[in-house]
């Protein structure tokens, strides 16, 4: 079966350049137009993705305001189009002024065919990413509801785990979530209580690796006035608190042993004990926790219960990373520069080129939390209307091979604080401690480089 070739416009006034340019692009379907009337009526008729513009047309040969008019009609059009615009020897000015009325990129006259031919392919790789980003992004749309509508995504492997929620969350089950941190354990938890039959009843989440071991029993169970130092009121728990309803119990592989014996009797049982307290308490809660832990190492290092595990994942969900979510990135991005738009008063009027290809190459080791924090700091300190690829930090740094050996360690110092800042949120303690460094290390190189948490 033949594929049809694809429409390449070449809008160029010149007969000779017109010949050179319909022979040189052999693979593509080429349509001519040499005014801009014809150009636009090429546009509506065939809605090509890629357009070459000689800004010198007719009646304007010798200027450029007839080819900026036909700029800005064809993206007018279709602001989805890549706009290739040609530029005399001497005429940057004009290339620079083209590029930020939203042109792809521009070429030099006299033609290099090989240069132009590379330009070509290269804005067609790239209108194939963003005509993908634009189908997922109606897939999300349908695929999210009322249920998960927090939950923005178009690709397969996390539309998977979105069913497997909506199944499991009216089943009286402990639900386990199992994903790398930034991945939106939480989001999937609220997703899941919001779907259940107690979704009028409270949704009490506990992060059991920010709370300190001595406290976090107290805030599990809750405590009797007087039963320690400070305790001068009664206090219920966070399961108390949860009556009817779901408690979320994050990062569950950080809770302490002794805890994790109280907490399996609390399961097996269903009555709790204030500290302090000798009264019986019934409490009727669904569990759903999480972790990016390796629990079944942590069982096997005796380092977490292996009872308590089988009670706490009765249904396991594994989330996949935002690496293994095709195509959800630059979906994302697209959510977040709305969003953040919005709440900063900024108007963008999207990702240049080469913001798209890195945000769909990016290995996003920090997954969604990264991206949010990325997006968020660029929508701030952006001042171009397009968001690039630097202003993400995803690229536009200088050529490292220039370097000398300090300031190609420096470079990589501050690569790796950006990320691991990105990953954890900027939490100081928990990034210096991935980087191997102490928190008064970590201010000064901060300071020393620039860096803002």
């Amino acid at each position: 079966m033949n594929v049809p070739a694809r429409k390449l416009l070449v809008v160029e006034d010149d007969e000779g350049l017109q010949r050179q340019l319909r022979w040189s692009h052999a693979d593509y379907d080429v349509l001519i137009a040499g005014s801009r009337d014809s150009a636009l009526v090429a546009m509506r008729a065939h809605q090509p993705a890629v357009v070459t513009l000689d800004l010198g047309l007719p009646p304007d040969p010798d200027g450029v305001s007839e080819g900026f008019a036909t700029l800005d009609e064809i993206l007018r059009i279709q602001p989805a189009t890549k706009v290739i615009v040609a530029s005399g020897h001497g005429a940057r000015e004009s290339a620079r002024r083209a590029i930020a009325a939203g042109a792809f990129d521009f070429y030099h006259k006299p033609v290099d065919i090989d240069e132009l031919g590379l330009i070509v392919s290269r804005a067609y790789h790239v209108a194939d990413l963003e005509a993908e980003n634009r189908r997922l992004a109606d897939a999300a749309l349908v695929a999210q509801g009322d249920v998960l509508g927090g939950i923005i995504t178009g690709a397969p492997e996390m539309l998977k785990v979105a069913r497997m929620i909506e199944r499991v969350a009216t089943a009286q089950v402990s639900v386990m979530l199992l994903g790398a941190s930034g991945t939106g354990k939480e989001l999937l938890a609220r997703g899941l209580h919001n779907a259940s039959l107690r979704a009028a009843k409270p949704f009490i989440a506990i992060n059991c690796a920010a709370i300190p071991e001595n406290l976090l029993e107290s805030e599990l169970f809750g405590y009797e006035r007087g039963a320690f130092t400070g305790a001068v009121k009664t206090q219920e728990g966070k399961i108390e608190l949860a009556e009817g309803g779901t408690l979320f119990l994050d990062e569950v592989g950080d809770i302490p042993l002794p805890l994790q014996v109280k907490l399996l009797r609390f399961l097996q049982e269903r009555v709790i004990e204030r500290i302090g307290g000798r009264k019986a308490i019934p409490v009727d809660v669904r569990i759903v926790c999480a972790t990016h832990q390796n629990l079944e190492t942590m069982i096997a290092a005796g380092r977490f219960r292996e009872d308590l595990f089988y009670r706490l994942a009765e249904i396991v969900v594994r989330i996949p990373t935002l690496a293994q979510r095709h195509g959800d990135a630059a979906l994302l991005a697209h959510h977040f520069l709305g969003r953040f738009s919005r709440e900063n008063g900024r108007n963008f009027k999207g990702f240049t080129p080469d913001a798209i290809a890195a945000i769909s190459d990016w290995g996003w080791p920090g997954n969604v939390r990264e991206l949010e924090n990325r997006m968020k700091r660029a929508v701030i300190m952006s001042e171009s209307s397009r968001l690039t690829a630097a202003d993400l930090d995803l690229g536009g740094d200088s050529d490292e091979s220039t370097l000398s050996l300090k300031a190609a360690r420096d470079a990589a110092d501050k690569i790796a604080i950006r990320r691991v800042l990105a990953r954890t949120d900027n939490n100081m303690s928990s990034s210096a401690k991935l980087l191997g460094i102490s928190r008064p290390t970590l201010y000064d190189l901060m300071r020393q480089y620039g860096l803002e948490a």
